[in-house]
């Protein structure tokens, strides 16, 4: 999957009417102006990290700062930067449960994200995109925002997982291609090879049956608590709590699950901006 970045053109017009009187004496040059040329545009690749010992699916959990563990210190690695990332859940089974009016879609939250200029990740499920196509494709055409994959399903790739169904072993590479299309599908194009586990859940096996797509497996260091919470200043806290620099924070995107998040962001940015905190993609972190 490529992220594909839209830079917008600037066209510059000239100003005067038809009865404008020109004074000024035209010299031509005494040899050719050398003609301009706009540079090709250059599209970065997002970044993904190699595949673990026995070939397993990478997980990226947050960057790692300067000097800790086996990581290498670069500049910038010590940075306030932290990534807000969103699940766009929803089950295939929960069709039904739509079409009586639950919503598991967040679009005040996206607007939000919009108005305080906050780039995001939104981890997307194959389900989710098909409920909502106009809202994946105005996701994923704003360079804001990019999209990962959360499975088509939401079943989980290891058991037990809050109660989740589990897809088989023999499933879970279809489960991940299947959303992918599902999201291409909606129009959207800033589209990322990483992928999120529903839960969190998985193991070994589930590494190796997903290592055939190329993707790196996406977790996080910050748990926002925002499931089922009704609480806005407790999640909030929460997040401030346990940010640090090269954070990646987990919340949702899906108000019959999540339904103070919007609120809790609110309260998040701008303290995370008093401290001096800037917001990335995860691209943007995982490229650091």
């Amino acid at each position: 999957m490529t992220a594909l970045v839209i830079l917008g053109g600037v066209a510059l017009t000239g100003c005067g009417g038809p009865g404008a009187t020109r004074t000024e004496t035209l010299v031509p040059p005494a040899s050719p102006s050398p003609v301009a040329t706009a540079a090709p545009e250059r599209v970065e690749k997002p970044p993904t990290m190699a595949p673990g010992p026995a070939g397993l699916t990478p997980v990226f959990e947050r960057r790692a700062p300067a000097g800790s563990g086996s990581a290498t210190g670069s500049p910038g690695r010590d940075e306030k930067v932290v990534a807000l990332t969103f699940d766009a859940d929803m089950t295939a089974d929960q069709g039904p449960r739509a079409e009586a009016g639950e919503h598991f879609d967040n679009p005040e939250l996206i607007a939000l994200l919009r108005r305080l200029k906050v780039p995001a990740t939104v981890f997307m499920t194959g389900r989710w995109a098909e409920e909502y196509p106009s809202q994946a494709r105005s996701i994923g055409t704003d360079p804001l925002f990019e999209i990962a994959n959360h499975s088509y399903s939401h079943y989980a790739f290891a058991s037990p997982c809050y109660g989740l169904p589990t897809v088989e072993e023999g499933a879970m590479r279809a489960e991940v291609e299947q959303a992918f299309d599902a999201i291409r599908k909606t129009g959207a194009r800033q589209v990322v090879p990483y992928f999120r586990f529903p839960g969190g859940c998985y193991d070994d096996a589930s590494r190796k049956a997903l290592a055939p797509t190329g993707v790196t497996a996406v977790q996080w260091d910050v748990v926002s608590g925002d499931a089922f919470a009704t609480d806005a200043d407790a999640v909030a806290q929460q997040v401030l709590d346990g940010v640090g620099p090269g954070s990646l924070v987990v919340m949702h995107c899906t108000r019959s699950a999540a339904p103070v998040t919007d609120e809790a962001v609110r309260q998040v940015v701008p303290a995370l901006r008093e401290r001096g905190y800037r917001f990335v993609k995860v691209s943007e972190l995982m490229r650091g």
